[in-house]
């Protein structure tokens, strides 16, 4: 447990983050989980859309500082990379 009244606080401004992080760390995951999902079924034209969600949603994570840019840069290639090899086949 923290010992001083500073430490207290920063635990309580650390939780209090911790958990308006967590809305947009989740939101990322569900809107990649939900592209991949759909490019697996062959709904190319709804994956299309869902990656235009999932990509909206990292770049706010990245600028809210939820996740570093280059996390986020890296995420959306990858999910881009997959999704136009699905949709050249």
């Amino acid at each position: 447990m923290p010992k001083t009244e500073s430490a207290r606080k920063a635990v309580r401004s650390s939780e209090r983050k911790r958990i308006r992080n967590r809305v947009y760390r989740s939101r990322c995951s569900t809107y990649v989980r939900r592209v991949r999902r759909l490019i697996e079924a062959g709904r190319l034209e709804e994956a299309r859309e869902a990656a235009r969600l999932a990509v909206s949603a990292l770049d706010r994570a990245a600028q809210k500082g939820v996740i570093q840019e280059n996390n986020a840069a890296r995420r959306k290639s990858r999910l881009m990379r997959t999704l136009n090899k699905a949709l050249a086949e």
